[in-house]
């Protein structure tokens, strides 16, 4: 039996959970989030919980209920709290700055590099070394993160470029001479 996905959902205050079919749409103060699920999962929405029970025993039934009691808590998690990445930018000579809504990273290329956030995303640079990404959909906030440290990995001799904040970069030793 999964153990997550018999976990009810709370629904906090202030958040709407409507269900049409296998259609979930979840509205709350920062947004409104709507997602389709697997159409055998049945979704329960009763006073202020959610549950999610599997039809059988079988192999996808089973690796499916875990999965969509995630993507439920998530979705309600987002509308209500939000979501938020931290990077880090380690580098002699890095950093970001915010040019109205876009990001402009200078991280040693000959040109600096931008980044324009769709609707929900927030980009904010509280210091110029580091970036937070915020928003209410958690796989968009992590998409954008993951683009903006793909534009220069940590490298493992010297630790430099774009981490996510406490990432442990393992460091590697470099050549030695005689």
């Amino acid at each position: 039996m999964s153990r997550i996905g018999k976990k009810p959902i709370e629904i906090p205050s202030g958040v709407t959970v409507t269900k049409d079919g296998n259609t979930v749409t979840v509205k709350g103060p920062k947004g409104e989030l709507k997602n389709t699920f697997h159409q055998e999962m049945i979704i329960n929405v009763e006073d202020n919980t959610i549950t999610v029970v599997r039809p059988s025993d079988a192999k996808e039934h089973r690796s499916m209920h875990g999965t969509t009691r995630s993507l439920l808590a998530n979705m309600v998690e987002g509308v209500s709290k939000g979501f938020e990445k931290s990077l880090e930018l380690v580098g002699v000579g890095y950093r970001a700055q915010k040019q109205g809504k876009k990001l402009v990273l200078n991280v040693g290329y000959s040109h600096p590099v931008e980044f324009e956030p769709e609707d929900g995303i927030e980009i904010d640079v509280p210091s110029n070394t580091k970036v937070v990404v915020k928003g209410y959909n958690k796989e968009r906030v992590g998409a954008l993160a993951a683009d903006i440290r793909a534009v220069r990995p940590p490298e493992p001799y010297k630790g430099k470029g774009i981490r996510y904040e406490g990432e442990y970069v393992r460091r590697k030793e470099g050549k030695t001479g005689k």
